[in-house]
């Protein structure tokens, strides 16, 4: 892709901020303006590839009011894409420096990348600066141009670049402004064409440029206290100005004009009048000693109005606008502020718009921003609750003992009540104050709320301990006609809620494994298979469920995928809580639903990329409170028992130390962050709050990542002063320290406090005894008749049939309740919860009541912001000591495994592969062995004695295998602890499948066994055993899903046949043998009563079995052992070994007579 076509890319980017500034000022039908960026992409995506084209169609058509914001997140990252594919990786044109030289130094310098002046005939094609008045601003040389030194600007420059080839040269002035005279060097005849060494405008515009600075917001803190001296510089041509000074603050009201006369301006009108130069403002700290501080940079274009234009609508006034402040590349506030430039016709400035100030004002020289521009103010009175602060650090290493809060907004302002011993009591003792103060109506033009919280130290000193500012109030506007409108709901209508279907339980399949004995024993039914394939579920005693059954029911780790057809499974219904995967904050609004956190700043704002990071560090403490805005009218409406006092803030709680009994579940962390060299950790939980602090040190967790707790922690705390809790995840060590792993902190005062009633989450369903009891002090009845009396609601009425009526809404639900003994009972309780749980369909005052929950929570290391070490699921319960005392914890410790012994007897195997040939008879045979383990308990492995000689593949053994093991029965999981090496401190626990492996093998005297064939059978869900070998087939083990299925832990004892199976050379499973065993499952306290012995061993033994005697076969049949040896095995052996003898004994002879026949030869005897 060539590099030119960016700029179709930069205008798309522009179309996109647009989009954003009209969503930002609520502006109608942001969507058509997306749609048509992006149909103006698709409109030029032919010129770049058609890959383009089809990723924006769908996107386009996909635009709605609904989706607009995440639309735009879209683009931007399409955007990106596409800007990484349009740059070149390697430049082949070097790129331009421009250098400021003065006294033979260079004092400043800018690059201009070459790709954008670089010129081509085709426009899409051409550098998005080629051709153009740029203005450039020049930077320090050097390192000292890196970082905040290098942000000031050394010069600003405007210039004119154009790149081209030769050939192109006579194109290089096509983009100047019109109205010049080219001066040129004398050039001798056959001399090429040289450009000019200057040019002389013959034309010149002359404007004034008015520069309305109203105010800006959340500026960057440069001083030490966390507030700055700001003041802004405007540069325009060659002139610059500066607004007044406003001392500590970052949301300054400077309400200044800037007035630049006689701004000379080169080219045409009508091209002054569409691409004015830019106007550039710097944000300046002013500081007592040295120079100033900048603090940010923002660029802005004014609205022109040349002579002959009539100043009116639509153009004129202009509007105040919002620019955003840029320190770096990072955001450093926004800037409120309108710009024109107007030319100066022939009649001079008499031709020029009248500057109408507000006539209430005398600021001397300095002009105020015009009516016309300036906002149309409307009184509104603010109301501040002030509640109290908290978490407050020292300043210059004095403690706060006396803090007080300032509220300042549009120079109007009010003081808190002063704290006279923050240690003892840090809530205020006046709680709600007000004040009037001129705002403009539109509500986006709002000036910031200023939060101050200074400490009244001796002889009248005031330090000044953090401050806030609250760029947006709009969530504190309190409408009149939010309140009529919801009276207008309270009709005589009556809405009818019919409840029953929802039952507040989760129906699963075998979801929960109980820990019971035998079904046939127990008090539930089988579940039995009737005509048809119809299922009879049974029923299970509830008195089996835990508090881990509705977790496990909630979270679903532990659902089993079954098949129906072939499984005895349960059918439990299992009333569950609620999982939030995040804060319970995240899910509640931060419990801001009236009173409301304000965290304080002090010191210097950071420079870094990450603000985040470092605003966390500025953090001095938190202001407690809330605040509601509202015009003045003479015609306000009150209720007959509103408090004057309160304002807005009616039936809100009182702030005195309250006694509050904190309970903190804590259920389990996971994927913790390793601390120990061997890649885990050992942890444990820390409770911390106020100036109680409980470590759990004893109870560590042994080489986890994700350790299971269970534990509960009960503390008294004192609310306001013991209002943050802390939970932390510590690791163990045997030397030295231990190290923190990570920690969640929790505001308990804002749940407390809260209309979503945080303090104990609603079940789904009230009992009175089994797992699901109700644990709240206060019963549904009493807290339903509380909300309503809190929120002045009519009723609860509660009526015939199961109904109940709140307001105008009428709830029906089940009305009987089951006692501990069974026996049924009328309560009106279940009506009570049910409205509860439908509160936010109230009218008026319905909200969301926290349910019975767990949250999850990230774990932070303070060393390490920002990077999660972990989560920790928990949750807290909040109970008044001044009320009924709550019943005990709730049992969440962890289930404990069961012992259990599973006996094996292996009776017999059949068809066994023969693996050896028989070197005596030549028949295959196999000494067959079988063993068997339990699968994590490999070093436990058990054998049975040798079957000799088997030819058949049958052996006998009647062995038995015995394998005591601890089970937990809801996660299917044989527990085991054992050391990790002989060096290890304690014992680490592994939760293995609870899987049974059986093998045959042949033994050899003199080598390895052989291995011949296996089984793992799943002690959970394996095949039923067939009844005879005969119907014992392969496809036990490779069509699991289509046979039968058995759990041990139900069926306690089965017999039947397995098959043995391995895989062969085509890595296929093939039959290598079957066997005949028993399996027997017995709990501690039954293999206790009737122990047995293993293998044939006392107590209880088996019988040896009945093998035949073929061990000495070959010595019984003589002559067919020699026929075998002879004519089978040894055969072509024997034939070498006789003709072998036949020629030694030829030789023999020869050697023997050769002698005698050669003398009577020579004798001629």
């Amino acid at each position: 892709m060539h590099f030119p076509k960016l700029l179709l890319f930069l205008l798309q980017e522009d179309g996109l901020n647009d989009v954003q500034e009209i969503i930002k000022t609520e502006k109608t039908y942001p969507e058509r303006r997306l749609r048509g960026v992006l149909e103006e992409l698709s409109q030029g995506c032919s010129l770049i590839d058609s890959l383009v084209c089809q990723l924006k169609r769908p996107m386009r058509s996909q635009v709605k009011k609904s989706t607009v914001r995440d639309k735009i997140k879209l683009a931007h990252n399409f955007l990106t894409k596409l800007r990484f594919l349009a740059d070149e990786p390697q430049h082949s044109v070097p790129d331009v420096f421009i250098w400021m030289i003065g006294n033979g130094k260079r004092i400043a310098y800018a690059r201009v990348p070459s790709k954008d002046i670089l010129y081509s005939s085709t426009e899409e094609e051409t550098g998005k600066d080629c051709g153009k008045v740029k203005t450039i601003f020049l930077r320090i040389p050097g390192k000292k141009g890196f970082g905040p030194a290098g942000w000031t600007v050394q010069s600003k420059i405007e210039i004119y670049l154009w790149l081209g080839l030769n050939r192109q040269r006579k194109d290089y002035l096509s983009g100047l402004p019109n109205g010049f005279e080219e001066n040129k060097l004398s050039k001798g005849p056959g001399l090429p064409c040289s450009p000019p060494i200057s040019l002389t405008y013959m034309m010149k515009q002359i404007f004034q440029l008015r520069v309305h600075m109203y105010q800006a917001r959340s500026l960057f803190a440069a001083d030490s206290t966390g507030l700055s001296d700001p003041f802004a510089r405007v540069f325009y041509s060659t002139q610059s100005q500066v607004t007044e000074i406003l001392a500590e603050t970052l949301c300054p009201t400077w309400d200044q004009l800037l007035v630049f006369e006689n701004v000379e301006l080169f080219g045409e009108a009508t091209e002054l009048r569409d691409d004015p130069p830019i106007i550039v403002i710097e944000i300046y700290d002013q500081d007592t000693v040295g120079k100033a501080d900048f603090m940010g940079r923002t660029f802005a274009k004014p609205v022109v109005k040349m002579a002959d234009e009539h100043y009116g609508p639509p153009r004129f006034p202009p509007q105040l606008e919002y620019y955003q402040i840029y320190r770096g590349n990072c955001s450093a506030g926004e800037m409120l502020a309108a710009f024109e430039l107007l030319q100066i016709g022939p009649n001079g400035k008499a031709d020029l718009p009248p500057i109408d100030g507000p006539t209430d004002m005398d600021r001397g020289p300095i002009l105020p921003v015009p009516l016309g521009i300036r906002p149309v103010l409307s009184k509104y009175r603010i109301e501040v609750l002030f509640w109290g602060l908290r978490d407050l650090k020292r300043v210059n290493l004095a403690q706060v003992d006396r803090p007080r809060v300032d509220i300042e907004c549009a120079g109007k302002g009010i003081q808190s009540a002063l704290i006279p011993n923050y240690k003892k009591n840090p809530n205020f003792s006046t709680l709600v104050k007000w004040f009037e103060v001129d705002l403009p109506e539109n509500e986006l033009l709002h000036p910031p709320l200023n939060i101050r919280v200074v400490d009244c130290r001796a002889f009248g000193r005031y330090t000044l301990v953090g401050s806030n500012a609250v760029t947006s109030l709009r969530k504190f506007i309190y409408r009149a006609t939010d309140k009529q409108a919801n009276n207008c709901i309270c009709l005589p209508e009556i809405i009818v809620v019919n409840m029953e279907s929802d039952t507040g339980f989760k129906k699963m399949d075998t979801v929960v494994k109980l820990d019971s004995d035998d079904d046939k024993d127990g008090k539930g039914k089988k579940r039995k298979r009737k005509k048809g394939d119809e299922i009879e579920e049974e029923e299970l005693d509830e008195s089996m469920l835990d508090w881990w059954s509705k977790y496990f029911a909630s979270i679903e780790t532990l659902t089993e995928v079954s098949n129906r057809k072939t499984i005895n499974a349960s059918i439990i219904f299992v009333f569950s809580n609620k999982v939030y995967p995040k804060e319970l904050e995240s899910e509640f609004d931060n419990f801001e639903d009236w009173l409301h956190s304000f965290n304080l700043f002090r010191g210097k704002g950071g420079d870094d990329d990450d603000q985040n990071v470092t605003d966390e560090d500025r953090i001095v403490g938190k202001f407690k409170g809330s605040m509601c805005m509202y015009k003045v009218s003479d015609d306000m409406s009150r209720d007959m028992s509103f408090d004057s006092n309160m304002g807005m803030f009616q039936n809100i709680p009182h702030n005195d130390p309250i006694n509050v009994l904190v309970r903190i579940y804590v259920i389990r962390a996971t994927d913790l962050h390793p601390a120990d060299i061997n890649g885990k950790a050992d942890p444990y939980i820390a409770i911390r709050l106020g100036k109680t602090e409980i470590k759990d040190k004893e109870n560590y967790i042994s080489k986890q990542l994700n350790p299971l707790f269970g534990k509960s922690f009960d503390v008294e705390a004192t609310f306001p002063m013991d209002s943050t809790l802390t939970v932390s995840i510590y690791d163990w060590d045997l030397v030295g320290t231990d190290d923190l792993i990570g920690e969640t902190k929790i505001d308990l005062e804002n749940r407390f406090y809260s209309k979503h009633r945080a303090t104990c989450g609603i079940t789904s369903n009230y009992a009175i005894h089994g797992y699901n009891v109700w644990r709240d002090p206060m019963k549904p009845t009493q807290i339903l008749a509380k909300l309503c009396k809190d929120g002045k609601l009519d009723g609860p009425h509660y009526g015939p049939e199961g109904r109940v009526k709140v307001e105008n809404r009428v709830f029906m639900a089940p009305t009987e309740i089951e006692d501990e003994n069974g026996l049924k009972k009328k309560t009106d309780e279940h009506l009570a919860l049910t409205v509860l749980k439908h509160w936010e369909e109230i009218p008026r005052v319905g909200c969301k009541l926290v349910p019975e929950h767990v949250e999850t929570r990230p774990l932070l290391h303070p060393d390490k912001p920002g990077i999660e070490q972990g989560r920790i699921e928990m949750w807290v319960d909040l109970f008044p000591k001044d009320m009924t005392a709550p019943g005990p914890a709730l049992d969440i410790a962890p289930r404990k495994p069961k012992k259990f012994e599973l006996r094996v007897i292996v009776w017999n195997t059949d068809e066994v592969v023969l693996e050896d040939d028989d070197i005596f008879t030549g028949e295959k045979s196999s000494d067959i062995f079988v063993r068997g383990w339990l699968k994590g308990q490999q070093e436990d492995k058990q054998d049975t004695d040798v079957h000799y000689h088997s030819i058949t593949g049958e052996g006998n053994f009647n062995w038995r295998f015995v394998y005591p093991f601890d089970y937990l029965m809801a996660e299917e999981k044989i527990v085991i602890s054992k050391k990790e090496s002989m060096f290890a401190w304690d014992e680490t626990e592994y939760k293995i499948p609870a899987r049974l492996n059986l093998q045959v093998w042949d033994a050899d005297h003199f080598s390895a066994d052989d291995f011949l064939g296996a089984i793992e059978l799943d002690l959970n869900r394996f095949p039923r055993g067939a009844k005879t070998a005969k119907q014992c087939t392969i496809e036990m083990v490779t069509n699991e899903g289509e046979m039968p299925m058995v759990s041990i832990f139900k069926q306690k004892r089965i017999k039947g046949w397995w098959p043995f199976v391995a895989r062969n050379e085509e890595d296929e499973f093939e039959l290598t043998g079957k066997v005949e065993a028993e399996l027997h499952l017995l709990t501690g306290e039954e293999a206790e009563r009737s122990p047995v012995g293993e293998g044939r061993n006392e107590p209880e033994p088996l019988e040896k079995p009945n093998r035949p005697d073929t061990s000495l076969l070959w010595f019984l049949t003589p002559f067919k052992a020699i026929k075998n040896l002879v004519c089978n095995q040894y055969k072509w052996l024997a034939i070498k070994i006789v003709t072998a003898l036949l020629l030694l004994v030829m030789l023999a002879l020869f050697l023997y007579s050769m002698p005698g026949y050669m003398v009577k030869k020579m004798l001629g005897v």
